[in-house]
């Protein structure tokens, strides 16, 4: 069973999870220089309809998105024995249930969300919105990301993400939570809406911008290319957007993640998740302190095949980075709509 333990030191937590040892790695098993090339691997592609999962259970034959849960949870809702322990500098949380699941985002092992079409793109939009209608009444915490590539730890290529539901609040929502409270409080107004406010007028940072969406480069941001994803009105969570902003979150999507190719002609990894106000009881209360947010975290730094490392210094010390964040979103900002591949293809 998964538990959380406290460092007192760095006044946060850790989730312990020793099953997850047991669950099959495939993410560092393929080195290959990917060039647009895309390849098939159903028949041995466990994500892929018909395949076999490491568990014995066949995947069904979908046609749109799937979703089941994960084979090697981190949470499940069965009562973990231990006793907590309460000492200052032993502290620890054995009451840690929730749910993890797996969302398939299309049959085709082949596609990534940069490649699948705006249609493909919604139909995984109005996946995780189902899920979060689904699980918010009874978890504190619904966390929708997706880890894309072997250079962020992904074990398998196949277009998919995860939800995990739990029932308390992790480090990032806590920390999150607390500060946007704080600016509420002494401005009156959401953190994040006053922020994009003011980026939307700097135009230093935007990367691309449609009529209910924008991207940017976050004026803090580590990672090379790292950028948020905001709603261009106040917004809580990912389920209260309107069917509009479905479709044009679909398209802003798309120009992102072809921009993020395009930059090094390769599929680009990433660390992607969502962001919305706090559910479970928080639904009980007041969060017109949040704004709903996704945020992307690519490792690539140079090319195709460097990466960004946490080094010595920013483990210990605090976070560095090199390239400017407006420079950042220039290189993005200047990266063209259509897929490299699709231009090669055509020989355009």
């Amino acid at each position: 069973m998964s538990h959380r333990r406290f460092n007192p030191l760095k006044d946060e937590w850790i989730i312990v999870s020793s099953n997850r040892c047991n669950r099959p790695w495939k993410g560092e098993t393929e080195k290959s220089e990917d060039k647009g090339g895309f390849q098939k691997s159903e028949h041995f592609n466990p994500l892929a309809p018909g395949g076999v999962r490491a568990n014995g259970e066949v995947t069904p034959t979908y046609t749109s998105t799937y979703v089941f849960t994960n084979d090697f949870p981190v949470f499940t809702e069965e009562p973990n024995p231990e006793v907590p322990q309460t000492d200052d500098l032993f502290q620890s949380q054995y009451d840690v249930r929730g749910t993890c699941r797996v969302l398939c985002f299309n049959p085709d092992s082949s596609l990534s969300l940069a490649t699948m079409t705006k249609s493909q793109i919604s139909s995984v939009i109005d996946q995780w919105i189902d899920q979060m209608n689904e699980l918010k009444e009874k978890y504190e915490w619904v966390q929708i990301f997706e880890n894309k590539g072997a250079a962020v730890g992904c074990s398998n290529a196949h277009p998919h993400g995860q939800l995990w539901c739990m029932n308390f609040l992790p480090n990032e929502a806590a920390t999150k939570k607390r500060n946007q409270q704080k600016y509420f409080q002494r401005k009156g107004s959401p953190m994040l809406v006053d922020y994009l406010n003011q980026e939307r007028q700097k135009k230093e940072r935007i990367v691309v911008e449609n009529e209910h969406w924008t991207v940017l480069v976050p004026y803090w941001a580590y990672w090379p290319f790292e950028t948020m994803l905001l709603p261009n009105r106040h917004i809580l969570r990912l389920e209260d957007i309107t069917v509009e902003e479905r479709s044009s979150l679909a398209e802003i999507m798309k120009i992102l993640l072809v921009k993020y190719d395009n930059l090094f002609k390769c599929s680009f990894p990433y660390m992607f998740g969502w962001h919305g106000a706090p559910t479970g009881s928080h639904l009980k209360e007041s969060c017109d302190y949040w704004q709903l947010h996704a945020s992307y975290f690519p490792p690539l730094l140079r090319s195709a095949s460097i990466k960004k490392f946490m080094a010595g210094f920013e483990m210990h010390a605090e976070p560095q980075r090199d390239m400017s964040p407006e420079k950042a979103a220039e290189l993005l900002r200047e990266q063209s709509q259509v897929h490299f591949s699709t231009r090669k293809n055509s020989n355009n």
